[in-house]
């Protein structure tokens, strides 16, 4: 019997206190994550725990910026679990390339890049060096199933 091993990404990840969870279902006609060549896309990744939402509706009004930028840590948690999903093991990322951050925003609402640094700073937590990206924080009129975040991955891996 072969013992099974933790990669240092998900021994980095329960330091923090995460668990990598199971990959989200699509909730439409699309696969949670894509290689080509040496790289990752991820779809856009929803907050869901547990197959969950846990905040719905309009930042800047039903949700706070606080609250959805904790949301966003939750879509990058998700979108590290489709990147294992394709790739095996998280140790394989030699640096995450792009994220790309959806924030459903009340018209008045301009702190996008505040909430999309819940999920830049916790790839950097996580990942280190590796982790750090470009990026783009986009306010949008709505997100599927009223999420207040959604955010997608470019990842390079070896």
């Amino acid at each position: 019997m072969q013992e099974q091993t933790t990669s240092a990404v998900e021994a980095r990840l329960a330091e923090l206190g995460f668990e990598l969870p199971a990959v989200a279902a699509p909730v439409a006609a699309y696969v949670p994550s894509m290689v080509t060549g040496n790289l990752v896309y991820t779809s856009g990744q929803l907050p869901f725990i547990n197959g969950e939402l846990t905040a719905t509706g309009k930042v800047g009004a039903a949700v706070s910026a606080e609250v959805a930028a904790g949301q966003a840590q939750v879509c990058a948690l998700n979108a590290l679990a489709a990147i294992k999903a394709v790739i095996g093991d998280l140790d394989r990322i030699t640096r995450i390339v792009k994220v790309v951050g959806f924030v459903s925003s009340d018209p008045s609402f301009t702190g996008q890049p505040v909430v999309i640094n819940g999920a830049s700073e916790f790839l950097g937590a996580v990942l280190g060096d590796k982790g750090v990206h470009a990026r783009s924080a986009v306010g949008v009129a709505a997100l599927p199933l009223d999420a207040p975040v959604e955010v997608e991955l470019i990842a390079e891996f070896e």
